[in-house]
């Protein structure tokens, strides 16, 4: 699946960089990550047992500025799944015109079976591992699937132990008490929830009549699915990594994330029918927000997905060929270097915060949160009508011309 992910991101380069004709040489670079590390590491479980762990840190491209991008922990993940999350970062970072390139990290682990001990001392050897990456000014990580601000927390206290001083900004979505930005915790589901009611209002639907299904319910689809009830929508459908829930009428989220809690899981919630997740791609909705991980909308799928709107909360969860069948089914797709870019906008602003020592509200996050997306949304949607093409095209044309002009200016060393 990640082999497939790198593919599906680097062909998108090639045939955008054709219908734009961008330089060989920029394509080129874009298609291979400059740095990458892959560490082999012992941790000390609670029972003495030693365990091996594989983790990896890639920098896509720095051209535009530090390589950013976040770690997860997953017992799936692969190298090539990081190299694909790393080049989305980059072309993300460009899409929203902040001055990052591209990263991401991962653990081969599943923290949902580690104490808090061990994931204390699995972070802080990984975080000593990839230190030759990391810094302020050259690779600045932030939270993913399977970790948290905790776990950033103590890779800032790491890399600043080894420097003999705080570094804040070495890391993003950190807690607040330490350096962390208000809103950051927040911002991708804020940046999802930005773009449904902006491309609503292209569309012109009214979102008192709106429905909503999300796919994953951790940070991004729990924020999500709460801002667009708050909007005024109608939440049908929510699931996790164990299955979903539906009622039509729409659900309770206050008490389905209590339950959620309680039991780790959605199913069994009250009033409720229980669904598969393939059962909630399929329903009838007029926006759909895949939150989980890549590649859930397929070629073998995408024909059954009913919504009028996906909005990708997720890195990379349509592929190619299913984003054809969509397209040709007249389902508008905001793609995932725009629809969740949400994270980090504020990650940079955190950055900002930490670098200065000065910090603003949750107000001023938020709104400058906005004010970014709106204008990075406008920029896309023009060339997606200029061009007359889908809005990942046009998502990928804006960064490309940024890349493009970045690394022709900045030339080549020696």
């Amino acid at each position: 699946m990640g082999e497939q992910a790198l593919e599906n991101v680097r062909k998108l380069i090639n045939d955008v960089g054709d219908r734009i004709n961008i330089d060989e040489t920029c394509r080129l670079r874009l298609g291979e990550c400059e740095r990458e590390l892959t560490v082999h590491f012992p941790v000390k479980m609670d029972d003495g047992e030693v365990k091996v762990f594989t983790g990896f840190r890639v920098v896509h491209n720095d051209t535009r500025g530090p390589g950013k991008g976040g770690i997860r922990y997953h017992p799936d993940v692969t190298l090539d799944e990081v190299r694909a999350l790393a080049a989305l970062m980059t072309l993300k970072t460009a899409v929203v015109n902040i001055p990052y390139g591209g990263a991401k990290g991962a653990v081969v682990c599943n923290p949902k079976v580690l104490s808090l001990g061990e994931l204390e001392r699995l972070t802080r050897r990984y975080a000593v591992e990839i230190n030759i990456l990391l810094g302020p000014e050259s690779d600045i990580p932030a939270p993913d699937v399977g970790t948290n601000p905790q776990i950033m927390a103590w890779i800032m206290d790491t890399y600043s132990m080894g420097k003999g001083y705080s570094v804040p900004a070495v890391i993003t979505g950190k807690p607040v008490e330490i350096g962390g930005s208000k809103g950051r915790f927040g911002a991708t589901g804020r940046g999802c929830m930005i773009c449904a009611l902006l491309i609503a209002k292209h569309l012109g639907i009214n979102l008192k009549k709106t429905t909503v299904t999300v796919q994953g319910f951790g940070n991004v689809g729990a924020t999500a699915a709460k801002l667009l009830a708050r909007e005024g929508c109608r939440v049908i459908a929510i699931s996790d990594s164990k299955g979903g829930v539906y009622n039509p009428k729409g659900l309770e989220l206050d008490g389905l994330l209590a339950h959620k809690r309680e039991t780790g899981s959605v199913i069994g919630f009250k009033d409720a029918e229980t669904i598969t997740n393939a059962e909630l791609l399929g329903l009838q909705c007029d926006i759909l927000v895949p939150a989980a991980i890549e590649n859930q909308i397929v070629k073998a799928n995408a024909a059954s997905v009913k919504a009028r709107v996906i909005i990708e909360g997720a890195n990379g969860p349509t592929t190619p060929e299913a984003h054809e069948i969509l397209c040709d089914n007249g389902i508008l797709v905001v793609p995932d270097i725009l629809a969740n870019s949400g994270g980090v906008i504020v990650s940079y602003l955190e950055w900002v915060q930490s670098l200065q020592s000065f910090f603003w509200d949750e107000a001023e996050v938020n709104d400058y949160l906005q004010r970014i997306m709106t204008k990075a949304f406008a920029e896309v949607l023009e060339i997606s009508q200029q061009e007359k093409v889908d809005m990942r095209a046009a998502a990928y044309m804006l960064a490309l011309r940024r890349l493009a002009v970045a690394m022709a200016m900045r030339g080549i060393f020696p």
